[in-house]
């Protein structure tokens, strides 16, 4: 699907460190069906160091997913200052933010891949339009591997399990050696055990790269292997705890 690139695929050191978080008083409110005004984040002031997982829990509609859109510069707030490594979101023209995004890998619950493409293609489809340092195909494959499915690069994904899925969709996340992986619900479409591998996978990614990762989840075992869980009630952070 893609040509190869002449460089190397292996990182700088600088790609294997985590980026630094900041937020300070920040909101986002929506505008409900019948008019009525949501506060899907309010005033939420959070710092995340570099390399630290963080889980981000509360029931349905607690702002989980909006404040990990916001994080991610998928949306912008209506008050407040998010900075991701040093720069603050709200300032970036519209390439720099769509080049920050970049630095940023995103794991969905639903796992979003393209059903046409081999798991190889779709761990490369973020990189095709863009000029790269590593070579995009040796990096697609090194992913794969770590991920445990070096023996299903061809395999489309009607031919993977659920969790074989979400493992290509984590190769993917990390295709542009991010800082920051937000994943947004990752285990909410698997069965308990391979939930837990999908953390385990997570996890282990997250400490060999150096990576900061912030997972939004109902599962408590989840939380549980995050070195700091953040509360999360009608947006407002009401519990924060390592």
């Amino acid at each position: 699907m893609a040509a190869r690139d002449s460089k190397s695929s292996h990182p700088s050191r600088d790609d294997h460190q985590g980026l630094a978080v900041s937020l300070t008083a920040v909101s986002k409110t929506y505008r409900s069906g019948v008019g009525e005004s949501v506060n899907a984040v309010d005033a939420v002031t959070l710092d995340i160091p570099p390399g630290q997982s963080l889980a981000i829990t509360g029931r349905s509609g607690s702002g989980k997913s909006t404040l990990l859109h916001l994080i991610g510069a998928m949306d912008v707030p209506d008050e407040g200052q998010i900075t991701i490594d040093g720069a603050d979101i709200a300032r970036l023209r519209d390439s720099e933010r769509a080049a920050l995004r970049r630095r940023i890998g995103f794991v969905f619950q639903r796992f979003h891949l393209l059903p046409a493409l081999t798991a190889l293609d779709n761990v490369l489809a973020p990189v095709i339009p863009y000029r790269t340092d590593f070579d995009k195909v040796t990096r697609a494959r090194d992913l794969l591997g770590a991920v445990g499915l070096a023996d299903r690069v061809k395999h489309l994904p009607s031919q993977l399990s659920g969790g074989e899925q979400q493992r290509v969709a984590i190769a993917r996340a990390l295709i542009n050696h991010p800082g920051i992986v937000l994943a947004d619900e990752p285990t909410g479409n698997l069965d308990t055990h391979t939930g837990a591998e999908i953390v385990a996978v997570l996890d282990r990614l997250r400490t060999e790269r150096g990576l900061t990762l912030l997972v939004a989840t109902h599962d408590a075992s989840i939380a549980a292997s995050c070195d700091r869980t953040l509360v999360l009630s009608d947006g407002r952070i009401v519990s924060d705890s390592d």
